[in-house]
């Protein structure tokens, strides 16, 4: 089957969204501190090794300490996982906090969101982000993803940011170190995965997103549900038939896909057995793993 061709017959429910990401780490006292310090997470929890951290209310992010882990290069699993801010005031403060701290980060505007990008201590991608669909419309023309800004002029989709202006929603009563704010939630997850046709056929031919785009000149797929940009990325950017991490490694454990109700997830689990694709019980929802071996946790939210 070409994944360029799939058209699948179904789309899973317009309200599901990405829930928690999962991380094994090395050391869960430095990444709890980095995500407290850096990006203003709350830890919600904690016990036995691993750790919850949030915005006040359901956890954004999991990590489970198994020490004597490592990053390995040229695998499967996570190019970053983002999160999304309600409004560019927000993404303002979060980027002039990295700015104080010197944290390395790489402010981009797509046009159609304002972003910045940075690793966490051990190698973890994360993106933060807030929409600014105001500004232009993203498409997929000739095999490849174009950007138009909003008077149609052409864009590459990875301009720098124009940090100055974004700052102009900040005043100086604005305090930096402020938790995140109850709104944030994480937006979506990008993926590396073995090949793209694979894994749209997976997330899009039977999990049942919409596709959204694939390019073979950019080696990526957006899916999502609802009409949103994309609530997964899928790029092969590691390599052809990149194989998954070791069992030694630190990264992604699993992402959750948040369904809004019981009668959406069984459709998916059916879905899924029809397919033959193996899938295990959890005490939260039902856990799979796509051909790469990225796991995904669906749960109804």
């Amino acid at each position: 089957m070409n994944a360029a061709n799939v058209h699948a017959p179904f789309s899973i429910a317009a309200q599901t969204r990405i829930g928690y990401v999962a991380l094994t780490v090395a050391n869960l006292e430095n990444q709890i501190a980095f995500y407290q310090q850096a990006l203003g997470f709350k830890l919600q929890w904690r016990k036995d090794g691993s750790a919850g951290l949030g915005a006040g209310g359901a956890d954004l992010l999991r990590l489970t300490e198994e020490p004597n882990r490592k990053r390995y290069r040229g695998v499967t699993g996570l190019y970053h996982f983002a999160v999304l801010y309600p409004n560019r005031r927000e993404l303002a403060r979060a980027l002039a906090r990295l700015f104080a701290l010197k944290i390395r980060n790489f402010p981009t505007d797509h046009v159609t969101t304002k972003t910045t990008y940075l690793d966490d201590p051990e190698g973890n991608g994360i993106e933060l982000y807030c929409e600014s669909p105001e500004d232009g419309i993203f498409t997929i023309e000739d095999n490849d993803f174009v950007t138009r800004r909003a008077d149609g002029t052409l864009s590459d989709g990875r301009e720098p940011l124009d940090t100055q202006a974004l700052f102009s929603h900040l005043t100086q009563d604005d305090k930096l170190d402020e938790d995140l704010p109850p709104q944030t939630r994480v937006g979506h997850v990008h993926l590396h995965v073995r090949n793209v046709q694979e894994a749209v056929e997976f997330y899009h031919g039977v999990i049942g997103f919409d596709l959204k785009g694939i390019s073979s000149t950019f080696h990526a797929a957006f899916v999502s549900a609802g009409g949103y940009h994309h609530h997964l990325g899928l790029n092969a950017w590691q390599g052809e038939g990149a194989p998954p991490p070791p069992a030694d490694s630190v990264g992604l454990r699993r992402f959750t896909i948040d369904l809004p109700t019981q009668a959406a997830l069984d459709e998916v689990l059916a879905r899924i057995d029809a397919a033959g694709i193996a899938s295990n019980q959890m005490e939260e929802g039902w856990l799979v793993y796509d051909p790469s071996q990225n796991g995904a946790l669906l749960r109804v939210a």
